[in-house]
């Protein structure tokens, strides 16, 4: 290996966790190889806050659709809606967006190459050597190899540089996610439970269609996103997608595309091998729990990660790396743990999905949740409408109320304030 051969980052896949770093690596000068593999699309629901879009800078032209509200299914098949007051809901599509991010990198300075991940090795000197199988030589075994001084894996939840560097990784816990992408009907609003509203994401908790986590409609403008997650192994994604799609007609909508993946439910609890890689996005565990949301967090991931290899390759101490982790946690840990407990407790049975849907209608819920979410902090400014979500839920978790009645017993503000995507 020659020096020309050396990057200051390889960075492992190219998703939002991936092209974000690359994108600020190259930025700060940086030369950064930014390897992905072509034609893999993650099974996402596509929803991202106003956070997000104002934080990384994504442009209106990247929303394929803006949501103005969510409505909440029970296993009885009862429903809440739940409006967004003054604010809403980015929608993307994976594929054009992913490649969007890709491209935003590449235009910053970051080479872009197409090949998969095969192993790390090291140089005579210590330098990581990464191995790859570029795109074009897919059948034939001719790995090409390119030094780094910093690597970022970011190649998703089963993630092979996270399994070869980082102790632990192999154990990662994950729901399997499967959706199917169809062509959006012509909008039926006020037509019943399911009528199709292009402005409303709709979340199925049902233990027919998940016995532990949920099935979603996500309208993507010209396409929708029909969706569910699962751990329970056995459980047949297609066949539930297939009966949410008869139950609510969208069977009868063209589909364009078919795509599952491993969703990862807790963040890794080292993101660094002390040296000289760290992982980013779904690598390192970072999709909320009980909502499944991931991109802003793969975006903040990715972004935490660049600047913890900027710090290595400006200071040289290896322990920059795991600033990442301690920074991600320190700014979302809470919520990841709140998210955590919660999909352990109300998505046990349909018994307690029927309650939790009916929290959903309280108005300090709706309120709190959609806050919380848009702007990814703690609302604060009622401590009035958080103590009377305490001892709602204080009355619900004691059986002193029922669920469905009006203005139903809240669960802990906190325990429900993202809602799913």
């Amino acid at each position: 290996m020659t020096n020309s051969d050396t990057f200051d980052a390889v960075v492992v896949g190219g998703g939002p966790a991936g092209a974000t770093a690359a994108t600020d690596l190259a930025r700060r000068g940086r030369r950064v190889l930014l390897l992905d593999r072509p034609g893999r699309i993650k099974p996402c629901g596509g929803a991202i806050p106003p956070k997000a879009i104002e934080e990384f800078e994504i442009p209106d032209s990247q929303l394929v659709a803006k949501i103005s509200s969510a409505r909440m299914v029970a296993p009885s098949d009862r429903h809440v809606d739940m409006p967004i007051d003054g604010g809403f809901v980015g929608m993307v599509d994976r594929e054009p967006f992913d490649e969007w991010l890709r491209e935003r990198a590449a235009g910053a300075g970051a080479e872009r190459r197409h090949g998969t991940f095969t192993k790390l090795t090291r140089d005579t000197d210590g330098t990581a050597l990464i191995h790859y199988r570029p795109a074009e030589s897919a059948d034939r075994n001719e790995d090409i190899a390119v030094r780094a001084k910093a690597v970022i894996g970011a190649d998703g939840a089963m993630s092979a540089v996270a399994k070869q560097c980082i102790p632990g990784a192999k154990e990662l816990p994950h729901v399997a996610a499967y959706h199917e992408i169809v062509r959006s009907p012509a909008p039926t609003s006020g037509k019943g439970l399911h009528d199709f509203e292009p402005s409303r994401c709709d979340v199925y908790y049902q233990g027919k269609l998940s016995p532990d986590f949920y099935a979603w409609i996500f309208p993507h403008g010209e396409t929708t996103s029909i969706g569910v997650g699962t751990e329970l192994k056995g459980f047949s994604l297609h066949d539930a997608v297939d009966q949410l799609r008869k139950e609510t007609g969208l069977d009868q909508c063209e589909t364009l595309r078919r795509e599952g993946a491993p969703i990862p439910l807790h963040p890794l609890p080292k993101w660094d091998n002390g040296q000289d890689v760290v992982l980013a996005g779904d690598a390192a565990g970072v999709v909320a729990p009980a909502s499944g949301e991931g991109i802003y967090y793969a975006l903040v991931g990715g972004r935490l990660a660049g600047e913890a290899v900027e710090e290595l390759l400006v200071t040289g101490q290896a322990k920059a790396l795991a600033m990442a982790r301690k920074r991600f946690m320190k700014q979302h840990g809470r919520v990841f743990w709140i998210l955590g407990i919660m999909q352990k407790f109300w998505y046990k049975s349909d018994k307690r999905r029927e309650r939790f849907v009916s929290l959903c209608d309280d108005p300090d819920i709706q309120h709190l949740t959609w806050q919380a979410y848009m702007h990814k902090k703690l609302v604060k400014a009622k401590p009035a409408a958080h103590v009377r979500i305490f001892f709602k839920d204080m009355a619900h978790l004691l059986g002193v109320v029922s669920p469905w009645r009006k203005k139903a017993a809240a669960a802990d503000s906190e325990a429900t304030r993202l809602p799913s995507s």
